[in-house]
């Protein structure tokens, strides 16, 4: 759900909606890093800077730690009425998924109202490591192709290279930084092999664990630690 900027501002408390216009036209506003214009309108996603510091709602945020199950859309809402994500957990205003997780697929996915918690998750910059358990139809990953992955395999769109590849029992378990769209099984399949079972099972430094398949937490202090992120 979307709202005008100067709405927003003047929710926020900077200023007046007029006077957050004049702000506006001033060019002391940014969305995202870019010079906000009038008429501009965010999101819950969205991160909005006046003269370079971050500009929240008096919100109180919150994060689930969801374990999704195959055959929900990582998004806020469908347009053919398929299941999604937020079916899962509670409804909180501003609640989004942070990156996505195919329907086929199933593990860790976050779920957030913090917009800069999202921002750092999933901007390429940040390069944070996100950590695959994979089952093949041709079973485990030989040894060599684990090396061929590490050095990278060339898609459509652009050279993709693993963190790191390891061995596990029917399959392998890849670490990547990035996260384009279907990534791991676009990679797999370069080397001939066709995933049939794939679970995320870590974030940075915070792991599924025993998390069950379909089941919610919130994230708690020390969790925040462990992503390394700063949260007020």
């Amino acid at each position: 759900m979307s709202e005008r900027l100067q709405k927003f501002l003047a929710a926020a408390g900077v200023a007046s909606r007029r006077k957050s216009e004049e702000l506006i036209r001033a060019g002391r506003i940014t969305v995202n890093g870019e010079v906000a214009e009038l008429g501009s309108k965010v999101s819950a996603t969205d991160i909005v800077e006046f003269d370079k510091e971050i500009v929240s709602k008096n919100i109180e945020t919150i994060t689930f730690m969801l374990n999704k199950p195959v055959g929900y859309i990582s998004s806020l809402s469908d347009d053919l009425n398929r299941q999604t994500v937020m079916d899962l957990v509670p409804k909180v205003d501003g609640l989004h998924p942070v990156g996505r997780l195919d329907k086929n697929s199933q593990g860790l996915l976050l779920l957030t109202n913090d917009g800069s918690l999202t921002l750092e998750m999933t901007h390429p910059r940040y390069e944070h490591e996100k950590e695959y358990r994979i089952w093949t139809k041709q079973g485990t990953v030989a040894p060599e192709e684990l090396a061929s992955l590490e050095q990278g395999v060339e898609l459509e769109d652009g050279w993709a290279r693993a963190v790191a590849a390891k061995y596990a029992k029917d399959g392998c378990i890849l670490v990547l930084n990035e996260g384009r769209k279907r990534q791991v099984r676009r990679m797999l399949a370069e080397l001939g092999y066709r995933v049939i079972k794939l679970e995320r099972i870590r974030i940075a430094n915070l792991k599924l664990a025993k998390l069950e398949v379909g089941q919610y937490r919130v994230l708690t202090a020390q969790d925040y630690k462990v992503l390394g992120y700063t949260h007020d």
